[in-house]
C-alpha cells in the first residue's frame, strides 16, 4: 500500500459500476483500491482483514445490506470510515446509514467528482452528505455523527441478527442455507424466524419479504441511472 494514498474498498454488486469506480478513482492518483466486494458479507470480511481508510458501500447489498455491514465494519475496524453510495435520496435511507455509523452518503445521480470529494472528506475525519436533508431527525443524526456520537435506535428496532435473518429470508434462502451462511444451527434460524413474525405481527414468509422491502432491507434491483453512471460510461 502507498501511505500517501487513501486506501479504499469498493462494495458494489454491479460489476460495471464497480469497475468504473475503480478505474476512475485510480486515475485521480490519490486513491488506492485495496479490495472489492460484491455483497455485504464480503465487504465486512475484507474490511476487517485490510482495514482501509474508507469503505464505499452501496446501501442495497445482497446477503447483508449496507446498514448492517456498516455496523459490523465499524465494530471490528473502528479506524475505518464508511461512505454510503445509493440510488436513493430518501431521508429514511440516509437515517438508516447515519444510525449505522456511516460518515457520509452520496447519491448516484451526483458526479464522480462529488464522490471523490466525499471520500477525501470522510478519510480526513469529516462527514459528507450530498443529499438535501429535510427532517429534524436526520439533522440531529448528522449533528450527532459530527460530534462523534450516535442516537439511540427505536425500541422496536430489529437486532443485528434478526435483520440478517430477515434479509436472507426475503432473498429466498431456505433455513439450511441461512444456517450455513450465518454459522448457526437450523433450529436457531427457525427461532429467529418465529421471533421476527411475533415482533412484526407477520404470519408468513411472503409477509416478511414485503416488510423487508418496505423498510429497505432488500429491494427490486434496477439499472443504475444518473450522472455517476454517465461518468462511468464516459471513463472506461
Amino acid at each position: 500500500m502507498n501511505p500517501k494514498r487513501i486506501t479504499v474498498i469498493l462494495a458494489e454488486d454491479h460489476a460495471v459500476v464497480r469497475e468504473g469506480l475503480r478505474s476512475w478513482l485510480h486515475s485521480l492518483g490519490d486513491f488506492e483500491i485495496v479490495g472489492e466486494a460484491t455483497n455485504g458479507r464480503e465487504a465486512v470480511a475484507l474490511a476487517l482483514k485490510v482495514r482501509p481508510a474508507v469503505v464505499v458501500i452501496d446501501v442495497s447489498m445482497p446477503r447483508l445490506n449496507g446498514g448492517e455491514a456498516t455496523r459490523q465494519i465499524l465494530a471490528g475496524a473502528p479506524g475505518t470510515r464508511v461512505l454510503a453510495l445509493s440510488a436513493h435520496a430518501d431521508d429514511d435511507y440516509v437515517e438508516q446509514m447515519a444510525m449505522a455509523g456511516a460518515s457520509g452518503y452520496v447519491v448516484k445521480h451526483n458526479s464522480m467528482a462529488v464522490l471523490a470529494h466525499a471520500i477525501r472528506e470522510v478519510a480526513g475525519g469529516n462527514t459528507y452528505f450530498s443529499v438535501p436533508i429535510s427532517s429534524g431527525l436526520t439533522a440531529a443524526l448528522r449533528a450527532a455523527r459530527e460530534q462523534g456520537k450516535q442516537l439511540a435506535p427505536p425500541a422496536d428496532r430489529l437486532t443485528p441478527r434478526e435483520a440478517e435473518v430477515l434479509q436472507l429470508v426475503a432473498e429466498g434462502l431456505p433455513n439450511k442455507q441461512i444456517a450455513a451462511e450465518l454459522s448457526i444451527s437450523i433450529k436457531t434460524v427457525e427461532k429467529h424466524r418465529q421471533h421476527l413474525m411475533e415482533k412484526l405481527g407477520i404470519h408468513n414468509t411472503a409477509g416478511l419479504t414485503r416488510h423487508a422491502i418496505a423498510i429497505g432491507v432488500v429491494e427490486g434491483r434496477g439499472p443504475t441511472t444518473g450522472n455517476l453512471a454517465a461518468d462511468i460510461r464516459g471513463n472506461p
